[in-house]
């Protein structure tokens, strides 16, 4: 009874006696990190499993034959022609990353497209060959007056990516310098080293801002100035008067020395 008696306060005891021990806080980060890792991983492949399961595998009932040129396809030109929504999905994918068909049998290698697809298609395929001819070793090409046809011919550069380069030169009013590609969604440095060395800028065509007749909705394009930066240029100079050059600006509060360096060469103080 004695001995039982014992073990019973031991065992009552065992978790005061615990807390006198200091315990071991350290994390092993080797082990989150891995765990982190992981969990991303599982999280992305998750989320791109239910993105794709969201588009339908199902082909429309009415469908309308037509020459095409699969370089320069919309997705509902691709349902238009047979395929469901996840397959004209695949391709505009494809080709919005800057993938391109040089053949006809390029279509055949997209996930997704069947033997029967292709067969149904094939006789509708034109390839304008000529307008998407690449430019030869040493070709540059002047990127602020280059058309959409003229920048395809930039290795790496297909429609979706030409169409972006035009619209943001747009915004821009003009490239200063071959720098500014990167900052075109999908034009990465990887992606920038490829093309760097066919293209060429003249800065002499920017297009700049009069900067004291412009008003918030043309202003607001601009891709160097937030809405809220907008505004507060337009409210300055209604309160102020005109702007006589870039020092004026300064007094801006919330427009620092880097955004004032960057949209200094656009803006015209006439």
């Amino acid at each position: 009874m004695v001995v039982l008696v014992i073990i019973l306060l031991l065992i009552l005891a065992a978790p005061y006696i615990l807390q006198l021990f200091p315990k071991d806080n350290r994390i092993n980060l080797k082990d989150f990190n891995k765990d982190a890792s992981l969990l991303k991983a599982i999280t992305d492949t998750t989320e791109a499993d239910a993105n794709t399961k969201k588009l339908s595998d199902t082909k429309p009932t009415s469908v309308s034959r037509f020459y095409f040129d699969p370089n320069d396809m919309t997705l509902a030109q691709w349902q238009q022609l047979g395929l469901s929504e996840k397959q004209a999905h695949t391709i505009i994918n494809y080709t919005s990353k800057g993938g391109h068909f040089y053949k006809k049998e390029d279509l055949k290698k997209i996930y997704g497209i069947t033997a029967d697809d292709y067969k149904s298609l094939e006789p509708y395929i034109t390839l304008s060959s000529s307008k998407y001819n690449k430019v030869a070793a040493g070709v540059v090409i002047e990127i602020n007056t280059a058309d959409s046809a003229r920048l395809t011919q930039i290795h790496g550069v297909g429609p979706a990516f030409a169409q972006r380069i035009i619209e943001y030169r747009k915004r821009l009013g003009g490239f200063l310098n071959k720098e500014q590609l990167k900052e075109i969604y999908g034009i990465d440095t990887a992606k920038f080293a490829q093309l760097k060395n066919e293209v060429s800028v003249d800065p002499s065509r920017i297009k700049k801002i009069r900067i004291n007749n412009v008003d918030f909705e043309e202003l607001r394009v601009f891709p160097y100035l937030t809405n809220k930066q907008t505004n507060a240029v337009i409210q300055y100079r209604k309160q102020h008067g005109d702007y006589h050059s870039i020092a004026d600006m300064k007094n801006i509060v919330i427009l620092n020395d880097d955004i004032l360096r960057k949209i200094e060469p656009y803006l015209s103080f006439k």
